[in-house]
């Protein structure tokens, strides 16, 4: 449908899972593709070469996106590589579950910087060229998790809660300068992360969704798609929940 055609999009975290599927889907829809992991592995290099398969410009970056100055680094090398950054995708996150009482400092400290701090360092980086540019799409991957809270993940609840309200503030602070920002709520998506989740646990949770099934990347990437492309130019400062009504 080439919606994205003509956009340059930077997707951080996207060897694998919804951001692997958002890097395939804006590729597939015209967009030039930068995307980022932590390193430059087989993993990171076929996500390269599948992507780029659909005919547009592709390359991957090796970066840490909790480092504030590798961060900008990165950015600007994509910004010369590229040109021009129209759609940034803070997809990079990771897990620390533990309950309250046994969880240590550095679970905390952990989730929070990679899931959290990792999004300010992406839009610090970029809200100078998204300002001239007078234009750009932000799209912060939350979770219902940041919404609902969860016995055993108040760390990764309160790293999604806190993209929540960045995703608010930005879009209320950039919003005169043409740059929207939304967040996405997934909910019980299959994917290598609830892959590990215990069997019985993962089908406990999906009798609490009313479509009984979890969901897939690849419809994470297409509510991505929607607020990357001009279909959702008046959208802006808003939580989309892709969970199959599991919190609604």
């Amino acid at each position: 449908m080439g919606l994205l055609t003509g956009k340059t999009a930077l997707i951080t975290g996207a060897a694998r899972g919804i951001g692997k599927a958002i890097a395939l889907r804006f590729a597939q829809e015209g967009a030039d593709v930068a995307f980022t992991d932590l390193a430059l592995d087989g993993m990171t290099l076929a996500t390269e070469r599948e992507a780029a398969a659909f005919g547009t410009r592709v390359k991957a970056y090796a970066s840490n996106a909790a480092d504030f100055d590798d961060v900008h680094r990165t950015v600007e090398a994509v910004l010369a590589d590229f040109g021009r950054i129209d759609i940034l995708v803070n997809n990079a996150g990771i897990t620390r579950d533990g309950l309250m009482l046994r969880m240590d400092e550095n679970q905390w400290d952990k989730v929070i910087t990679v899931n959290l701090k990792s999004a300010f360092n992406h839009i610090h980086a970029l809200t100078p060229a998204f300002v001239r540019q007078r234009g750009g799409s932000i799209i912060n991957m939350s979770s219902v998790v940041g919404v609902s809270g969860n016995a055993g993940q108040s760390n990764y609840a309160a790293s999604k809660a806190g993209l929540i309200g960045l995703t608010k503030s930005i879009a209320k602070e950039l919003g005169p300068r043409g740059v929207r920002a939304n967040a996405i709520a997934p909910g019980f998506i299959v994917s290598d992360m609830t892959d590990a989740i215990p069997e019985e646990i993962r089908k406990a949770w999906i009798q609490t969704i009313p479509l009984r099934r979890g969901g897939t990347v690849e419809e994470v990437a297409k509510v991505a798609l929607f607020l990357a492309s001009d279909l959702s130019s008046y959208v802006s400062g808003q939580v989309i929940h892709c969970c199959g009504a599991m919190n609604c």
